[in-house]
């Protein structure tokens, strides 16, 4: 996927040795996967220990981990059956009832989040904090940011989506080590690199039904343009490209280092460089 970018920036990309390939549910990550642990990096810093080199500034702006769930708003804690109504829209009302009623389960799963990480990193009252304000909680460590939300699902207004977002990591020991991603092991879906100038989602589709029935890559999109995916046959990740950013989906969880060593593994399989070399504006 990364071969849009220009050779002198995948440096970044590509790991020193060979990474294990991203197999099946059952597969083992490869033994070396926590040295490729990083996440939402600005160009002004540099990977190190992880790689010598700095973020392609030219390309990605920033780099962030990202799982996705939901529900059905009915099952939230402070939903009181014969008392609270099912929201059929999403409003400014809508949105408040939503953070009253997730309140709960916001807050139970950011302090376990809290304790967890003050004891899995060793951490000290004066390298961690939780802040929680429904339906957002934001827990700021010495060497991450992990973000949790819930809001309220825009199609289906019945249902509510969760959002969690590892960003803003810092190089050093800690996020290359075990206990990082142990940490954070099986709770990521997608690397999310966001594109400093950005593509135009119609050239992405055009180039892509341009290259013909012989190209193994395919590109499936909605009506109004706004996103499009690309996949290639028995390649396990999909990517999305919004036009600002550009989403590597994986189909299972894995640790921030686990995602990155598939990435490196895969990112051939979307021979995308001639695709994308010449729409980033």
């Amino acid at each position: 996927m990364a071969r849009f970018l220009h050779k002198r920036d995948r440096a970044f990309f590509l790991p020193k040795r060979r990474a294990a390939p991203f197999r099946t549910r059952s597969a083992r990550p490869a033994s070396d996967a926590s040295e490729w642990a990083c996440a939402r990096v600005t160009r002004q810093h540099l990977l190190g220990g992880v790689t010598n080199e700095p973020l392609p500034p030219r390309v990605v702006a920033e780099i962030s981990f990202l799982a996705r769930g939901g529900g059905a708003v009915k099952a939230l804690r402070g939903f009181r059956k014969g008392h609270h109504v099912v929201p059929d829209a999403v409003t400014p009302t809508t949105a408040a009832f939503l953070a009253r009623l997730c309140a709960e389960e916001l807050a139970a799963e950011a302090e376990d989040l809290f304790q967890q990480a003050r004891t899995a990193l060793d951490y000290k009252r004066k390298d961690l904090s939780l802040q929680v304000t429904s339906p957002v909680a934001v827990l700021t460590a010495r060497d991450f940011t992990l973000e949790l939300s819930y809001a309220l699902d825009e199609a289906d207004p019945a249902r509510y989506l969760t959002r969690t977002s590892l960003q803003g990591l810092r190089p050093g020991e800690v996020i290359r080590g075990e206990a990082f991603n142990g940490l954070f092991a099986g709770r990521f879906t997608e690397i999310a690199f966001a594109l400093r100038k950005g593509v135009a989602v119609e050239a992405v589709i055009d180039a892509v039904e341009g290259l013909g029935e012989d190209s193994p890559l395919r590109v499936d999109y909605p009506s109004d343009y706004r996103e499009c995916v690309l996949t290639v046959p028995e390649v396990v990740a999909a990517v999305r490209c919004t036009g600002a950013a550009l989403e590597v989906v994986f189909p299972r969880g894995a640790s921030p280092g686990e995602l990155m060593a598939a990435f490196a593994a895969v990112r051939d399989a979307f021979g995308i460089s001639r695709v994308l070399s010449g729409l980033i504006r």
